[in-house]
């Protein structure tokens, strides 16, 4: 716990973003300076509540040791506070930054007050940890001779990766795309996680031994390509962490054409280019002065938006089918469970601070994309719907658009990878692979991430490839 008092004492304050209008210029960070007596303050809050629910349970899903770093944060013992930080989680860099907190969520705290800003904390003490140079490679002191294959580079593979590494396996990482990192390379824009960030520690893991090689599509039939049977051949076991990237369409008359893409498309095109050229090239969608409709909300839906305002769209709007959620709780959503209330993100700020309102239109369905003789996207027809999402009579509405992005979640993984093995899939087309087991129906090959599970968190992702690795490190050792 932090101060005895201290949540009588503090009220909960978080770090501010940068001011909307400003960032809003740039593809910098959105997160301000840490104040580290600000922070120290905010750790006091965490109080003595006996089961810290969120390190377990509906919290954390790394079990990170919440209380413990809250406590030496108040004390200013930072780098102790790192030490057991890093105990639990690989990446407190870019969960910091990325994860909404679960943990916040089910704080104990909460429950009357606001909870403790432990989502700052955790920024805070990885960015100390990197400015002091207490962050550094530690490579094991031996080697086994086994080799392990992971495909896919993203927080559940570089996870897995630093925790087999740690033990003395050979590991190797085959990623497709150009740079490593996966869905925290091209999935979250820069404003959000900077790349330097995620270049930083894939740096300290290729210090410590690990083996990356990037444009290299395993299953693939391009120039870099490898087959599935040539990495079991080579190798002891192969971990499959290839993230769910199917996504799901929206398959309503006008789909076909110009002017309707994926989500992820529209980031991954984005941050190729920023990082290539400071979108110079051409070679990314630009929504300049474009009439923008983004179908879907969460972290993805919010991400386009932010993108497209800094592209200078000329108008922005974001359709969400559930109805708008509650300030508070609902009855039916108590605590510690994640509270699905109403929020405003980097995205809906900066869409208010530019045109004045939230973008955000909800309990409404598209019915069809309009086009021109030409085929040309002019808008798309909607419907709206009730909270059992049965579309209500007479409510069709017309919406100009010159862009529309889909960001509705993803269906599963890519099944290109395992050709000419039969790997047994879930009812959901995710690698069928049991939670804490890992292996799937091959017994070399082992699943984690949102392969396995299904499109989740970060963190979780991170949990996954930590726990996998204890599983392999037994198969390698039996």
């Amino acid at each position: 716990m932090g101060k005895p008092t201290g949540f009588k004492e503090f009220e909960r304050k978080t770090e501010p973003y940068r001011d909307a209008v400003e960032r809003l210029i740039d593809f910098k960070e959105i997160y301000t300076e840490h104040e580290q007596e600000h922070l120290s303050i905010q750790g006091a809050r965490c109080m003595d509540c006996g089961v810290p629910f969120c390190q377990s349970g509906n919290g954390c899903p790394v079990y990170n040791l919440i209380p413990e770093w809250n406590d030496l944060v108040y004390n200013k013992r930072w780098r102790e506070a790192l030490d057991r930080l890093h105990k639990t989680n690989n990446f407190p860099e870019f969960t910091g930054r990325v994860c909404p907190a679960p943990c916040e969520g089910s704080c104990v705290l909460g429950i009357h007050e606001p909870p403790v800003t432990i989502k700052n904390i955790e920024c805070a003490i990885a960015d100390k940890g990197f400015e002091e140079g207490w962050v550094v490679a530690n490579p094991p002191k031996t080697r086994s001779k086994k080799k392990v294959a992971i495909v896919g580079s993203g927080p559940a593979g570089l996870a897995a990766a630093a925790q087999l590494n740690s033990l003395g396996h050979n590991i190797t990482v085959y990623e497709r795309d150009d740079r490593i990192g996966g869905l925290l390379m091209y999935g979250i824009p820069n404003m959000k996680l900077d790349k330097t960030v995620v270049n930083r520690r894939v740096n300290i893991l290729k210090e410590e031994g690990i083996n990356f090689f990037t444009q290299t599509d395993v299953g693939g039939s391009g120039p870099y390509s490898l087959s599935i049977n040539e990495l079991l051949n080579t190798h002891d076991c192969i971990l499959l962490t290839t993230g769910a990237t199917i996504p799901r369409d929206l398959n309503i008359p006008g789909r076909k054409g110009d002017g309707v893409h994926f989500a992820m498309d529209f980031l991954l095109k984005n941050t190729k280019s920023l990082l290539d050229s400071e979108l110079t090239d051409g070679q990314f969608i630009d929504a300049n002065d474009k009439k923008v409709i983004v179908i879907g909300g969460g972290d993805t839906g919010t991400d386009c938006i932010g993108t497209s305002l800094r592209h200078n769209c000329r108008s922005l709007v974001n359709f969400e089918i559930a109805p708008k959620p509650p300030v508070d709780r609902a009855k039916n959503n108590p605590w510690p469970t994640w509270p699905t209330i109403f929020r405003v993100d980097y995205g809906h700020e900066e869409a208010a601070a530019r045109y004045g309102k939230d973008p955000r239109a909800y309990s409404i369905s598209g019915k069809e994309f309009v086009r021109d003789n030409q085929g040309q996207l002019l808008g798309i027809n909607t419907i709206d719907v009730d909270n059992e999402f049965n579309e209500i009579p007479g409510t069709i509405r017309f919406w100009d658009a010159d862009l529309i992005f889909l960001s509705m979640g993803f269906l599963g993984p890519e099944h290109y990878v395992f050709e000419g093995l039969n790997i047994a899939l879930d009812q959901r087309s995710n690698y069928q692979a049991d939670y804490g087991c890992f292996q799937t129906s091959h017994e070399k090959i082992f699943a984690a991430g949102d392969c396995r599970s299904g499109q989740s968190l970060v963190v979780r992702a991170i949990d996954e490839g930590r726990q996998v690795a204890e599983k392999i490190h037994e198969f390698l050792q039996n």
